[in-house]
């Protein structure tokens, strides 16, 4: 069963995402190791963090481990929706998207493109 990820190792999926596979600790490192100050061993920690609670697999090439996903974003993205949902909202959409208005996160635009979006679902 998939677990909500601390969001450290969120950042660092995130990264695995936007690249095509196979990832290096190096590559995470350029694009996420310097602008979170982190070292080299912190990154190799969470990737095989992430590893243990079956996000990645990793293979041993020479003296470099390569990591690839096995959950995919969207199957990710979609069971932290849900539990945020059931969580904060009782699942009621109309609570999500009240609290989204009332605290003027959403502008009429932005429910004018919600309604064409509903009708395109249920056609």
């Amino acid at each position: 069963m998939m677990k909500k990820l601390p969001d450290t190792e969120f950042e660092i999926m995130k990264v695995v995402w936007d690249n095509e596979p196979p990832i290096t600790t190096n590559m995470i490192m350029d694009q996420l190791g310097r602008e979170k100050e982190w070292k080299a061993q912190t990154i190799i920690t969470l990737l095989l963090r992430l590893v243990e609670r079956g996000f990645l697999r990793t293979e041993k090439n020479g003296k470099e481990r390569t990591y690839f996903p096995l959950i995919v974003k969207e199957e990710y993205l979609e069971f932290e929706t849900a539990d945020f949902m059931k969580k904060y909202h009782g699942n009621s959409f109309t609570s999500l998207v009240a609290a989204l208005y009332d605290g003027r996160k959403l502008k009429n635009a932005d429910l004018d493109e919600l309604l064409t979006w509903l009708k395109e679902k249920r056609d």
